[in-house]
């Protein structure tokens, strides 16, 4: 359990670090569109800055296999929320992003649901679950990536618009967080086949099974949306956003797919159903929209 805890802090300090350093990167890009992916792909190749935080971010996944081998998935993803924390601090001292009060509350919720899922696992036994049926699998996660492209076009649409109020991209972050949904759950699934004694014989079966493609499918998708979205809004919000939906839709479906129990303790049920709650809050105490800024001119 203690490999694992730790294994998710190093994911989430690679994750918000990643994040941080593409944001710097697209600040200066000429404008991104989903619409377009290849342009987008190669502008973001031309750019070191993007590359390191990138790479940066591959090595969060890397320890989110790890985290997968030794913990239940819905006490890993309550960890991973820690993250927030720290992408925060980094965006107001890197990127000069504000957050506004409310955003901080928000944090602070963050905050108490990491200390809530951490002590569910106290003493904790539970099975820890490595495949998943693939009808069951797929059942839940293509109307899940349909979904969250049906969303994100419909953000685009709204963006469009003349005269709209200035958008946080709480849509956005919704739409990528179905994405990255299902990626977790792809990742949960190949951390089960590569944590085999026998890893040459385990690969026939990896290709056999849905995860390898739908991790390929949801991170090349995944990937403009995302970084389309980060240079048109602020880290510190779609950062978040992203995360609490990712985390919500990735225990309430992988705890189905690969059958994984809740804690029969009722204390430690209590814990770690309410921290995902206080997570799930974030997300609802958040603003949809920027305050417009103030024409010149004008009186106060």
């Amino acid at each position: 359990m203690v490999w694992g805890v730790a294994a998710a802090l190093v994911a989430n300090v690679l994750y918000s670090t990643g994040f941080v350093l593409e944001k710097r990167a697209l600040a200066g890009m000429p404008p991104l569109s989903a619409a377009q992916p290849g342009r987008a792909l190669l502008l973001l190749a031309g750019r070191p800055l993007w590359i390191c935080g990138a790479t940066v971010l591959a090595l969060g996944f890397v320890a989110q296999l790890a985290v997968y081998r030794t913990l239940p998935i819905a006490a890993a993803q309550g960890l991973f929320l820690s993250g927030l924390v720290l992408l925060l601090v980094l965006s107001s001292v890197v990127l000069g992003e504000r957050p506004s009060g409310r955003e901080r509350r928000a944090v602070a919720v963050i905050g108490l649901a990491l200390v809530m899922v951490v002590s569910s696992l106290y003493g904790s036994s539970e099975e820890i679950s490595h495949s998943a049926p693939a009808g069951l699998l797929l059942a839940l996660c293509l109307p899940t990536l349909a979904a969250g492209l049906l969303l994100y076009a419909a953000a685009e649409r709204r963006a469009r618009r003349r005269h709209r109020q200035p958008t946080t991209g709480v849509a956005y972050a919704v739409a990528v967080g179905l994405l990255y949904g299902v990626s977790s759950l792809a990742i949960k699934g190949i951390s089960g086949h590569l944590g085999t004694s026998d890893l040459q014989g385990s690969v026939p079966a990896l290709l056999a099974s849905p995860y390898p493609y739908l991790l390929l499918l949801t991170g090349s998708s995944g990937l403009v949306l995302s970084q389309t979205a980060l240079q048109r809004c602020r880290a510190s919000l779609i950062v978040p956003v992203c995360s609490t939906v990712t985390c919500v839709f990735t225990i309430v479906s992988g705890t189905i797919a690969f059958s994984e129990p809740l804690p029969e303790d009722p204390l430690r049920l209590l814990l770690r159903i309410g921290g995902t709650a206080l997570a799930l809050t974030v997300l609802l105490t958040l603003p949809r929209h920027d305050a417009a800024p103030a024409s010149e001119g004008t009186l106060p």
